[in-house]
């Protein structure tokens, strides 16, 4: 992993079991699109890449102060997949590896980013991903051979997650259990504000 690595947010979606984009939801007063763009920015990473697509304007504003690259994606509604097809091509000609990250896990911290880097270098295939019981998924730093698998992934939700758990990829597996807990519904943003990892939310 000689060459700088890139950093790609996935932020297209459009919150629809939460009813409000929580994109957009906040701690410690950082909407959490910008905090995870910051986090990005701060691993050193060369170009960072927030993908967007629902409230695209809302989503440009709220990153209007940060050095990053926002790339709609036409087809966000179709799921995960098309936004993460949407940056490898974005991404074709990038020599390094790429963050893979998300806006529903406030949980996230500069050292976990750190520990990937760490464990990406470590590992045969120059990838690392979060463990999450018996798989594997985002944040993920993947290998520019494993960013170009996501130029052929079906639509849905998915993602990279299949390429990153099977048993042969040679994928280094990083904890952080706080990382399991994303923001789908009511319920998740009260749980996550008692933790302090959200700010309170007006109903």
């Amino acid at each position: 992993m000689s060459a700088l690595h890139a950093a790609v947010v996935l932020a297209a979606g459009g919150s629809r079991r939460l009813g409000r984009p929580k994109q957009l939801l906040t701690r410690d007063g950082e909407a959490l699109v910008h905090r995870v763009a910051r986090l990005a920015l701060e691993s050193g990473a060369s170009r960072v890449l927030v993908i967007i697509g629902a409230r695209a304007d809302d989503m440009r504003a709220a990153l209007a102060d940060l050095p990053i690259e926002c790339v709609v994606n036409p087809a966000w509604s179709s799921g995960m997949a098309g936004s993460v097809r949407v940056a490898a091509e974005a991404l074709a000609t990038h020599a390094g590896a790429t963050f893979l990250l998300a806006c529903d896990q406030p949980a996230l911290e500069a050292t976990h980013l750190r520990g990937l880097r760490e464990a990406a270098q470590r590992a045969d295939a120059g990838s690392a991903a979060t463990r999450f019981g018996d798989r594997l998924g985002i944040p993920a730093l993947v290998s520019p051979a494993m960013l170009r698998q996501a130029r052929t992934l079906p639509d849905g939700d998915r993602g990279l997650r299949d390429a990153l758990s099977a048993t042969d990829a040679g994928v280094a597996a990083c904890e952080a259990p706080g990382l399991e807990h994303d923001i789908d519904t009511r319920d998740d943003v009260a749980v996550a504000v008692a933790k302090g990892w959200l700010d309170p939310v007006d109903a």
